[in-house]
């Protein structure tokens, strides 16, 4: 009732705090702005044109399996270094922390299917991008051919995990009028340049893709062509505004809920043994392929299953109840209260999920069961759910299957919980495992 698509609440104040250079998808609080901007971009979200990025997903993955590959040699003549903020060889194991890895994965995926180009964070194994130093100069010359700007590397996942986010949920809470002076608190400078930093990095990744015009089916190249209520192409701010917006929300959750299933299933061996089981059945050695993942039921649970015990979203996305209120099993709210619906919470709903809510156990989506998959929304349900959801499923059934078709993992410490940083986003603190190639298991 609170987001489905005959629901007559409205986003409410909270996601001006999150605008950039503009308004974009998911800022856009009326439902006019929201429908022209999802026109424009659900075509690069619909299952055919995920289907066209596999080779782009493909590369990138077979990158990853590489360096984890050379690693592991050096890891089995008990090496160690510091690739991916540092690894070890011990008992013929490579130890490392593959929340790094995962981000390096995701920023280098969305920067191609966005940008034409990635970041090159798995080959440089490092949390590098550039960002530019002076972002409303680059914007003006957009498109410009042979038009040089200074720029400087950031650490763009330290900096989206650092007083950044903290800044925008603590902006969004608060009533409009606060937000002036809360900007002028010590503690918030460091957030403002934070917050700059990650615009830099979407002018900088769109000035550098609209430089080189090309004939990719890809985000810059469809973006341009949309137009406003009066018919107008999209322009800068707002181009960059969306850039953006696929940048973060197509990067860093991917990247998270990778860490998370990690974490879950060397954490529930019987798990990995099952699904072990099943990759080996069906899959060839190598990245796997579209056409044979999305046949796999028990991979498809456990994907599932990581993305209802590690929601994404850290909070209840709020919204505004209409004028005369709305009523919801039973209770009244007044128009104007803002409500949400905490997906952390739905998931872990007995009277759905069983009472071993806290469990990861894959068989539960197994069953046919209309209960579970109504629950279930890991990416919101109605008109403002995600638009990458496809995305972001095709990825992760990608990944998922090709590391664990090529590693077993165990955990440094088996009875450690997976520590999370709660924000919007939940983001797993680490997750250190020791891998081992399965074939010479």
């Amino acid at each position: 009732m609170v987001y489905g698509h005959r629901s007559g609440a409205l986003k409410s104040s909270f996601y001006d705090a999150f605008i950039t250079t503009s308004i974009d998808i998911w800022t856009a609080r009326d439902r006019q702005t929201h429908t022209r901007k999802r026109k424009i971009i659900s075509h690069t979200f619909s299952q055919k044109s995920v289907l066209e990025f596999e080779p782009h997903v493909h590369r990138y993955v077979g990158q990853l399996l590489g360096q984890w590959d050379k690693l592991y040699d050096k890891a089995l003549k008990g090496m160690s270094g510091e690739e991916g903020e540092g690894w070890t060889g011990r008992d013929g194991r490579l130890w490392l922390d593959c929340l790094p890895w995962a981000n390096y994965l995701t920023f280098d995926i969305i920067g191609d299917l966005a940008f034409g180009a990635p970041f090159g964070m798995i080959m440089a194994a490092k949390d590098s991008a550039p960002m530019a130093q002076d972002p409303h100069a680059v914007m003006k010359s957009y498109g410009q051919t042979g038009a040089k700007h200074a720029s400087k590397e950031i650490e763009v996942t330290k900096t989206l995990g650092g007083p950044f986010e903290t800044f925008q949920v603590t902006m969004g809470t608060v009533p409009g009028w606060w937000r002036g002076l809360l900007k002028r608190i010590p503690m918030f400078w460091k957030a403002g340049e934070d917050f700059d930093a990650i615009v830099g990095l979407a002018v900088a990744a769109v000035s550098k893709r609209l430089q080189e015009p090309t004939d990719r089916n890809d985000f810059l190249r469809k973006l341009p062509t949309g137009k406003d209520e009066d018919g107008n192409p999209m322009g800068r701010e707002e181009l960059t505004a969306e850039a953006l917006t696929l940048l973060i929300a197509g990067s860093e959750t991917t990247a998270n809920s990778t860490c998370a299933i990690i974490y879950y299933l060397a954490h529930t061996p019987s798990v990995q043994e099952k699904l072990h089981k099943e990759l080996d059945k069906h899959l060839d050695s190598g990245v796997a392929t579209a056409e044979r993942v999305k046949k796999l039921a028990y991979l498809q649970a456990v994907i599932n299953e990581g993305l209802r015990l590690h929601s994404t979203v850290g909070i209840g996305l709020p919204r505004v109840a209409p004028e005369g209120g709305m009523t919801i099993l039973g209770n009244y709210f007044p128009g104007g209260t803002v409500i949400s619906v905490p997906i952390y919470t739905i998931h872990r709903d007995p009277a759905v999920f069983g009472e071993d809510t806290e469990e990861f156990r894959p068989e539960r989506f197994e069953c046919d069961s209309v209960g579970v998959s109504k629950a279930f929304s890991p990416f919101s349900v109605g008109p403002r759910a995600c638009i990458g959801r496809n995305l972001a499923n095709f990825e992760l059934q990608i990944v998922i299957a090709s590391i664990l078709k090529r590693y077993h993992f165990v955990l440094e410490n088996p009875d450690e919980v997976l520590k999370v940083q709660e924000g919007l986003l939940r983001k797993p603190v680490g997750c250190r495992v020791g891998m081992k190639r399965r074939e010479v298991l």
